[in-house]
């Protein structure tokens, strides 16, 4: 059993496609377990594709996920749960690039690449367990979330006991 981050990004959302991308994925077969649409400010999408920071299209990347092109600042968030999650989710989303995935997938009948090159794939899919981990403690708090996947531990932050990552 995994968990696995998927993020329907804000040209999905722009262009009504939210419901299409979730009967999709629900061939799946996976549990959702944790749900919230976000708004994506700066410092969580540098987080997010810390990996490419070192890339020629980094901004252009943190200003498609925060929303700057399409003007929907939000995209919703998910966790799935359940047996080869990552792997089931990958192959319902297709490649990457747009023009490459199969037109059966998410971003091979939605996709598309921008005339300033920018990969507008509508969804994103943790690659990895690692991964998964760190995106998931990245987008949501250990309460958001109805499974206990990682470790936690209890702080006290106004009087109230809240459970934070470990």
């Amino acid at each position: 059993m995994e968990a696995a981050l998927v993020l329907i990004k804000p040209d999905a959302l722009k262009k009504s496609l939210t419901g299409d991308i979730l009967s999709r994925i629900s061939s799946a077969g996976l549990e959702i377990i944790g749900a919230k649409v976000v708004r994506v400010s700066e410092d969580l999408a540098k987080m997010h594709y810390a990996h490419l920071k070192d890339k020629p299209f980094f901004q252009d990347v943190i200003d498609y996920i925060c929303g700057k092109q399409h003007g929907r600042n939000k995209v919703i968030a998910l966790v799935y749960w359940g047996e080869k999650a990552i792997s089931k989710l990958r192959a319902l989303a297709g490649a990457t690039n747009p023009e490459e995935a199969d037109p059966t997938t998410v971003r091979g009948a939605y996709g598309r690449i921008t005339t300033s090159g920018v990969y507008e794939n509508v969804i994103h899919v943790s690659d990895s367990p690692e991964t998964a981990e760190r995106e998931i403690k990245l987008w949501f708090s250990p309460e958001e979330i109805i499974e206990d996947l990682y470790p936690t531990k209890t702080m006290v932050e106004g009087g109230r006991a809240v459970a934070i990552w470990a």
